[in-house]
């Protein structure tokens, strides 16, 4: 029998020891098991985001801090998110956030990243 994976005292803030890694353009991550299903947390700065991506099986997601959005609505701290396998859509965050993810299988990018300037003045 394969023994579980835990990861305790993620909550309430016990994810703000976790030590985390570039992952896309002002998004980190912290893997806490790669493979398929993978699950990490995604530390957002603010204003950053994920370019359009295709989700090949199901994604799950919990906002441990701060705010999370696509084009589907404006996810808070406590919220729950479940896409679907198929579906498509774009994340950012305007004053940052983490979030608990889980991928079923890779997502496939649709799109290319986008390069966020720290001088980037939002009312451009």
């Amino acid at each position: 029998m394969t023994k579980p994976a835990i990861f305790s005292e993620l909550v309430p803030d016990g994810w703000k020891d976790c030590i985390f890694e570039p992952f896309q353009p002002g998004v980190e991550i912290c893997w806490l098991l790669k493979g398929e299903p993978g699950i990490a947390l995604l530390k957002y700065a603010p204003g950053a985001q994920v370019p359009r991506h295709r989700h090949a099986g199901l994604e799950t997601i919990l906002v441990l801090d701060g705010s999370q959005s696509d084009v589907n609505g404006h996810y808070t701290k406590g919220t729950y998110v479940a896409n679907p396998d198929g579906s498509e859509h774009a994340v950012w965050s305007d004053e940052g956030c983490v979030v608990l993810i889980q991928w079923q299988q890779p997502v496939v990018f649709v799109d290319e990243p986008v390069v966020i300037s720290k001088s980037s003045n939002a009312d451009d």
